[in-house]
């Protein structure tokens, strides 16, 4: 059923379908608006909060962890996908652990951080909803709560721009790639309301340009907990 393809779980079936073609374009640095812009982008976001401790949802192989952790932050790295989970502790530079967003959100990790970052790692509707609605509880006062994600003005196209199911695409990426994850759009008020819904403070959203297209590579939202 269509209904069966557009969903959280579908989105786990295809990363576990693709660990390994992810790890190996993410170190090759074959993503060209990651190696422009968005990797440096979030770097950015999270070293202007001045974390001691940040909590890494959706590490994947771990990238983020070991340039986090090469300027002196403790990461705990979180991934469903145990193949990712194996190549982030191969790498080393964080504790890397296997864990849904729904133990997250349903406080299984016991874990309480600086900061928690989400980089390009929210695309579900329930999954998503529950770890931005138990956001507060993973942050000590005074917390940031990070988000990269696609541009909706951007990323929508020629669809409407209104919530929903889309199907995904590896249209730039190796042959190696196999079974599309699908994702679920949400317009700039939607991501909003989620973080005010949550009780979070948005203190900044950012749009990173592509320097060679001039538009936004990617959103990058800043919310917190009050000290």
């Amino acid at each position: 059923m269509i209904s069966d393809l557009l969903s959280d779980a579908e989105i786990i079936n295809a990363w576990h379908a693709n660990a390994t073609p992810w790890t190996t374009a993410v170190r090759s640095g074959d993503i060209e608006s990651r190696r422009l812009i968005t990797d440096d982008a979030i770097l950015d976001a999270v070293l202007s909060q001045s974390p001691q401790s940040v909590l890494d949802l959706g590490c994947g192989e771990g990238w983020l962890a070991r340039a986090l952790s090469f300027r002196g932050i403790r990461v705990i790295g979180i991934d469903v996908v145990p193949e990712l989970i194996e190549q982030a502790q191969s790498a080393g530079g964080g504790d890397f652990r296997v864990a849904s967003y729904e133990d997250v959100a349903a406080g299984k990790l016991g874990v309480v951080t600086d900061a928690v970052v989400c980089n390009f790692s929210l695309i579900g509707k329930e999954s998503v909803d529950g770890i931005i609605a138990s956001a507060k509880s993973m942050l000590r006062p005074g917390g940031a709560f990070i988000v990269q994600t696609l541009h909706p003005l951007i990323a929508c196209g020629d669809q409407p721009y209104t919530d929903g199911w889309r199907p995904g695409s590896w249209a730039g990426f190796s042959d190696d790639f196999v079974r599309p994850a699908p994702w679920y759009f949400r317009t700039v008020e939607t991501w909003i309301r989620l973080f005010e819904q949550s009780g979070l403070d948005l203190r900044e959203v950012r749009e990173p340009l592509h320097p060679n297209t001039g538009k936004p590579a990617s959103i990058l939202f800043i919310a917190g907990v009050a000290c």
